[in-house]
């Protein structure tokens, strides 16, 4: 039987805008009606942020509803939703709209960084156990987003404390400005950081991105594409839609002999307890 290969697509982000990709979806409904095409084209789960009226990146829980249930009236996509989404957010703002919808997935950043060497991406210990148990409470499964060495072995001693519960899966974030290159060789490393039986994905940021990707097939991981982490399709070449990246990325999967995971076969592999059943 083949291997099942689940793509996440990272539909917005938090800093792209439309001057630097027309196509990029911003409102509830441009991104609700972006993931559906996600979906039909390969994607099992779709990563969540969302924008403001004027564009800029924003944890309102008014909005991530909106999309959630715009999302949920379309497809039974597997919904991950971060918890990061903006640098000026308190560490309430980042958790409140985990206790209103209860998402299958959340962004778990696990550490703290020098963010596009311009700013402070802070993580700090006590807002990461809080927001494990906020996840625990809420029945939200983690994914452990890692852009360094140093972040794995944080989610360790978290494991060890009962902040992260096994079995856990890993996004490694390859590519940026602050964190590990976009490397093959820095993908092998982190790769071999990771404690036996989790389940793991990775990404390239920009024009890396495809050397990750396929490095990530043939070690057996999971892949995560979109306009969060790349605008381009190619050097120079804008991309026409996330459904366009997934699609590519639904091929590499094929043509490694394995086989694109539906948001049931992601749930089954990720140890998914339940779906997210948010109604407004």
């Amino acid at each position: 039987m083949a291997n099942k290969t689940i793509i996440t697509v990272a539909t917005t982000g938090a800093w792209p805008k439309k001057k630097d990709n027309p196509n990029i979806p911003m409102t509830p409904r441009e991104i609700a009606e972006d993931v559906y095409e996600c979906y039909k084209a390969g994607a099992a789960i779709c990563h969540l942020h969302m924008r403001d009226d004027e564009g800029n990146g924003t944890m309102d829980t008014a909005k991530f509803e909106e999309t959630v249930d715009l999302i949920k009236k379309k497809c039974d996509i597997v919904i991950n939703c971060t918890t990061s989404g903006d640098l000026n957010a308190t560490d309430e703002t980042r958790q409140a709209h985990l206790k209103s919808i209860r998402p299958e997935l959340a962004s778990y950043d696990c550490g703290s960084m020098n963010w596009m060497h311009s700013s402070l991406f802070i993580n700090h210990p006590k807002f990461l156990e809080q927001l494990g148990m906020t996840m625990q409470e809420a029945g939200v499964k983690p994914e452990i987003e890692i852009f360094d060495a140093g972040m794995i072995y944080n989610s360790l001693y978290y494991l060890k404390k009962g902040v992260l519960k096994a079995p856990v899966h890993y996004q490694l974030v390859l590519g940026a400005a602050g964190g590990s290159a976009a490397t093959v060789e820095n993908l092998v490393y982190l790769r071999n950081l990771l404690p036996e039986g989790c389940t793991w994905g990775a990404l390239g940021i920009g024009k890396q991105h495809v050397p990750i990707m396929l490095t990530t097939v043939a070690m057996g991981g999971h892949l995560r594409v979109g306009m969060e982490d790349n605008v381009f399709w190619s050097a120079g070449v804008l991309a026409e839609s996330n459904a366009q990246l997934v699609k590519r990325a639904a091929d590499i999967v094929r043509i490694a002999g394995n086989e694109v995971a539906t948001p049931d076969d992601a749930r089954e592999i990720l140890n998914l307890d339940r779906k997210c059943a948010f109604s407004k």
